[in-house]
């Protein structure tokens, strides 16, 4: 069963309803972007001119803040070369929720800081991290204390629960009717089908590329679907709408963590 198996399932949702509804926006977040492009500059793939461009994007600007040594922001152009010199050789992503510290290997401080926004990067090599925070139009990334020593999801087994978890929950949608309160799921579900491009660092491994363009839908997927509790009809299918999504979003989250953390393997 695979994302074929699970656009079957959103048919039943609403057919239909969301047709000439426009796109929903699919990407990956801030420190998936630097973690990968952080990697790939390391890896000799990217520019670092390449890579700071694809870390910014349309944002005004990102300043790294807490760099050792350094008490002012640093440009991230600057930044990202402050930290080479430190001895960081790659990066890793860490997708942390309360009760899933995924990606995370301390110390506290750390673990607080990421667990709040809900992502970090963790640099090999240099056991530092970054812990993004939205200021206005751009981005302060907080330069702190992180252990790269941490248990990250293997490749082939995140691969393999992203494809299970899917058709279990469209059909459990589909049973609770999701269509009727939210046609951008059924149309997101009908989306896997499609191929989605994201912007990745040249030399990103072909599964790690699949990987983060479907469980970067998933996991638009899963934002959707609980933005409205007030969609579901009682009480109990908010629960159950709740319950039948987070295996979906704990697979997704492991997906993304895999494939930027091992963006080259093969």
């Amino acid at each position: 069963m695979d994302e074929d198996d699970a656009a079957h399932g959103a048919r039943s949702l609403s057919p239909g309803r969301g047709a000439g509804r426009p796109g929903v926006a699919v990407g990956l977040g801030d420190s998936a972007r630097l973690a990968l492009w952080f990697s790939a500059w390391c890896a000799g793939t990217a520019s670092l001119d390449e890579a700071r461009d694809a870390v910014v994007g349309d944002d005004a600007a990102h300043d790294v803040v807490g760099l050792p040594g350094r008490d002012e922001p640093v440009p991230l152009i600057l930044a990202l070369g402050a930290l080479r010199a430190e001895r960081a050789t790659a990066a890793g992503l860490a997708l942390p929720e309360p009760g899933d510290p995924l990606g995370l290997g301390g110390p506290a401080a750390f673990n607080s800081e990421a667990l709040e926004v809900g992502e970090a990067v963790v640099l090999d090599g240099a056991d530092l991290g970054l812990v993004p925070f939205r200021a206005g139009a751009g981005v302060v990334w907080r330069c702190l204390p992180a252990s790269s020593r941490r248990q990250l999801p293997d490749l082939g087994e995140a691969d393999t629960g992203l494809r299970r978890a899917l058709p279990a929950v469209a059909d459990e949608l589909a049973a609770l009717d999701v269509g009727r309160w939210r046609p951008e799921v059924a149309d997101e579900l009908m989306a896997l089908r499609r191929p989605t491009s994201l912007a990745v660092p040249p030399g990103t491994g072909a599964r790690q590329q699949r990987m983060l363009a479907l469980a970067a839908r998933c996991r638009t997927i899963v934002e959707l679907a609980l933005e409205d509790d007030g969609g579901a009809v009682t009480a109990s299918e908010a629960d159950r709408r709740r319950a039948a999504l987070l295996p979906l979003d704990r697979a997704a989250r492991r997906a993304v963590v895999a494939a930027c953390s091992h963006p080259f393997d093969r």
